[in-house]
């Protein structure tokens, strides 16, 4: 548009109509029944009574409690938790703490567990039952490989994992050293002795590794290693047998007769059959299915 022959910045408005859909008036009564129906479904979860709303601090423990026995084990977890979350202070709750990270170690789910000992000792750190859990973190620890297959085909220990087997260790031994007199120190000292025994076997399986592959140097290492941290070690006759072959193979005689000397004053036995150009080696005990399977031809 020009005025007084200059454009001006004005234009005239377009008029844009929009199209616009509507409904037939007989679909919106369908529409508004959907509507309902599907807010009915999504809040009939909310609207579903909870069992155990009316239960007291003791009914609720009496049921965690029946759960654990009965091995249902998620079951008494749940139960264990909403006894903590609805009566904090009770006694029932307290109970419900230390049997909490039992339930979840029998279910199989070790981190929880050690979660659970964990926020039970720092709730209770003078609870009469310290020990138990002391004693039952090592346990978790010590089973911690421990699963369906492993029934099945068993391994052997000193192929697993050692780090949970070193961590059960600890935990066994601050429980015999605080509690000496506590009934789970009688059972946590022989578990000490397994773990210290299948450790060293795990050490000298290495050494035994470096022995095949003529790596004397290393096999002599790890055997005296071997030696110096587990001196009591079931497989103390097994590690004397790799150091003296791994001297005779350095030509180092003198150290080798040292250590046929020291094997003799220990297990005369053995130290004919090392004289006699045998090694002891390091036995494999597998169980289960293996041992059916290790019976046939084409397994080996």
């Amino acid at each position: 548009m020009f005025v007084n022959g200059v454009e001006s910045g004005f234009h005239p408005r377009t008029t844009v109509r929009n199209e616009v859909s509507v409904l037939p008036a007989s679909t919106l009564p369908r529409l508004f029944v959907i509507l309902i129906v599907a807010l009915l479904l999504a809040g009939c979860e909310s609207w579903r009574a909870d069992p155990t709303a009316g239960w007291s601090a003791s009914q609720l423990y009496s049921e965690a409690k029946s759960a654990l026995d009965s091995g249902n084990y998620s079951q008494a977890v749940e139960y264990y938790e909403l006894l903590e979350a609805r009566y904090p202070f009770g006694r029932f709750a307290q109970q419900a703490q230390i049997e909490i990270p039992y339930a979840y170690y029998k279910a199989g789910e070790p981190e929880p567990a050690l979660a659970a000992v964990d926020r039970f000792e720092q709730l209770n750190p003078r609870h009469p039952n310290l020990d138990y859990a002391y004693y039952l973190r090592g346990l978790i620890n010590f089973n911690r490989d421990q699963g369906f297959l492993s029934n099945v085909f068993p391994m052997d220990p000193t192929e697993m994992d050692q780090g949970p087997l070193m961590d059960a260790y600890e935990d066994f031994d601050r429980l015999i050293r605080t509690f000496p007199d506590s009934p789970y120190s009688a059972d946590a000292h022989p578990r000490m002795v397994f773990i210290i025994n299948t450790l060293a076997a795990n050490e000298l399986r290495i050494a035994e590794f470096y022995m095949e592959r003529t790596a004397w140097v290393a096999a002599a290492e790890r055997a005296r290693h071997v030696l110096a941290t587990y001196p009591n070690a079931d497989v103390m006759p097994q590690a004397l047998s790799v150091l003296y072959h791994s001297y005779r193979e350095l030509g180092l005689d003198d150290h080798a007769d040292a250590t046929l000397s020291v094997l003799e004053l220990n297990d005369a036995e053995a130290a004919v059959a090392v004289r006699g150009g045998e090694h002891l080696s390091v036995e494999v005990e597998r169980g289960g299915l293996w041992r059916a399977f290790e019976r046939l031809p084409f397994f080996n």
